[in-house]
């Protein structure tokens, strides 16, 4: 029977810890930290790392260091990381730029990531794309996003979209007026149509009637021209109009 002291008995304390540090000791897999469920901070650099199996991180983990490894891709790993705000991959070998940011997409808290001297950055719109599938990131490869970029990326990436908006007018489809000769066309029709249905000499019964009145106020006396003991003042005059 094992005494109350030894280690099995004593309640463990690895489980609170928040963070891990676990760099530059030659590691080629990362243990399953799963266990761990408060930790936020947690340095894997500079190891052999190849690959990132399952979901080896608590969802809480925020900062996460794993530049400098021989990680080739990240699918599967990270995408429960809800509450990464920085990710740093730098210096690893990261071929497939979609399938990387794809992994990412639903870290909306993350701020800052590195993947330069990764294979894929390589691609001439490899920080556009990143830029505009990663919108939360503020800084990217130590270089803070530009509103400049940001508007660059989103017409690289959404033409078809950008093309829709400037057709809209207060929220809905601008409807474009028919141009040139089939304009005039439509236009001689329409006046035609008018005349057609309002002819001047149309019956008195089907013409609307205008009405308003006057008001004669220099019928009105002042109070200098009507003193206070007078019964009080006169009438108004009022003058009514009928268009027919």
């Amino acid at each position: 029977m094992e005494e109350s002291g030894s280690p099995m008995c004593r309640p463990s304390k690895d489980l609170h810890i928040s963070e891990l540090y676990l760099a530059k000791r030659g590691l080629s897999a990362i243990p399953d930290l799963s266990k761990f469920k408060q930790l936020r901070y947690v340095w894997l650099n500079n190891n052999k790392i190849k690959n990132l199996n399952g979901s080896v991180f608590n969802c809480c983990i925020a900062e996460l260091y794993l530049q400098n490894n021989e990680i080739t891709t990240i699918s599967g790993a990270l995408r429960h990381l809800t509450c990464l705000r920085v990710l740093l991959l730098h210096n690893n070998q990261l071929k497939n730029l979609e399938e990387t940011v794809a992994e990412l997409r639903h870290t909306h808290c993350l701020q800052t990531v590195n993947f330069f001297l990764n294979p894929f950055t390589q691609d001439p719109e490899y920080r556009e794309y990143v830029i505009h599938h990663l919108p939360s990131v503020q800084i990217l490869d130590r270089k803070e996003v530009r509103q400049e970029e940001r508007r660059h990326a989103f017409r690289l990436f959404c033409s078809e979209r950008l093309r829709v908006l400037d057709t809209l007018a207060f929220g809905r489809r601008a409807v474009t007026p028919p141009v040139g000769r089939k304009r005039t066309q439509d236009m001689v029709k329409l006046r035609g149509q008018h005349r057609t249905m309002f002819p001047l000499n149309c019956p008195s019964e089907y013409k609307s009637v205008l009405q308003f009145s006057i008001m004669d106020w220099c019928s009105m006396r002042t109070t200098q021209q009507s003193p206070l003991e007078e019964e009080g003042p006169t009438a108004l005059n009022i003058l009514t109009v009928k268009f027919r």
